[in-house]
């Protein structure tokens, strides 16, 4: 079982036409994503390879049945796009554009919120479900089918634990990235909710960042909530207060934003911190072998 994509999901891409929108489109099908849709404004009744492509989001549901739909459209459109695909009922939304403002998203999560939508993103890169679905940027070929599943606030940590996993042999379920921007649809909660509910996701991993408070949260989820074993990194333990580092999301402005302040809150209940990115793959390993003997006793 594989956590909101699977063979199942049918994909729409809004902005297909574009540079970026075409190129990742192409790699999802080639990791074997069902592509069923595409739209462009204005360009309606033309195609992008095999993929019909429609002048709106309602129109390409209603003839395609597609139910999840991911979005490469400009930062100032990105909103619209990620409402229109709302208002068609599409249940999961991934938008990859960054730099939408912020008041733009504050509107869009409260109208989410009402419809009952679940929105990846935006500024991520996406999720992976091991051998069966891609919705996003990320590289398909470093991912292994298995029973550990990975959530993130940083695209590059993301691929370098995924990788580091797939080497030692650790396969994973499903991969998530949630996004570096400060207001984000789906947060760690979120993804941990679903990971503790998967029978096949026997652990996982979660790589924080500096900024906000995710972290705090997702560990009192874990000390209330989860009954599987979790090994956290957090990015950004030397970075300087009042400083943006990297994502719109990842600056300290407040002691909770702290890397240290989110390991800490995160040690307390039982995760398995690293202290080095690379170390992930080794200390999920560690884990799992511990898990493994404490079963067999």
């Amino acid at each position: 079982v594989s956590i909101l994509i699977d063979e199942k999901t049918r994909l729409l891409v809004q902005g297909i036409t574009g540079g970026e929108g075409s190129f990742h489109t192409r790699r999802c099908i080639d990791y074997g994503t069902k592509v069923v849709a595409g739209v462009t404004p204005g360009k309606g009744g033309t195609k992008m390879d095999e993929v019909a492509v429609f002048n709106t989001v309602e129109r390409a549901v209603a003839e395609t049945g597609a139910n999840t739909s991911i979005i490469f459209v400009p930062a100032a459109f990105a909103a619209d796009a990620i409402l229109e695909a709302a208002d068609a009922g599409i249940p999961l939304i991934v938008c990859i554009t960054e730099g939408i403002p912020t008041l733009d998203m504050v509107m869009v999560g409260n109208y989410l919120k009402q419809k009952g939508t679940r929105l990846i993103g935006p500024n991520c890169p996406g999720l992976l479900s091991a051998g069966k679905c891609k919705v996003g940027i990320m590289s398909g070929d470093i991912f292994l089918k298995g029973n550990v599943g990975v959530v993130s606030r940083s695209g590059t940590l993301t691929y370098e634990a995924v990788s580091q996993l797939t080497t030692l042999g650790i396969g994973q379920t499903t991969c998530i990235g949630l996004g570096g921007d400060p207001i984000i649809g789906t947060v760690f909660i979120d993804a941990l909710e679903l990971f503790e509910k998967d029978p096949d996701t026997e652990a996982v991993v979660l790589i924080g960042e500096i900024g906000g408070n995710q972290e705090q949260r997702a560990a009192e989820f874990i000390k209330n909530k989860m009954t599987k074993p979790v090994v956290a990194f957090v990015a950004g333990a030397s970075a300087p207060p009042g400083r943006r580092m990297g994502h719109a999301g990842a600056i300290i402005t407040g002691a909770s934003g702290r890397a240290q302040d989110k390991m800490d809150a995160l040690a307390a209940v039982g995760v398995t911190i690293t202290k080095s990115p690379a170390e992930i793959g080794s200390t999920m390993q560690k884990v799992l072998a511990s898990k493994k003997s404490k079963k067999s006793r």
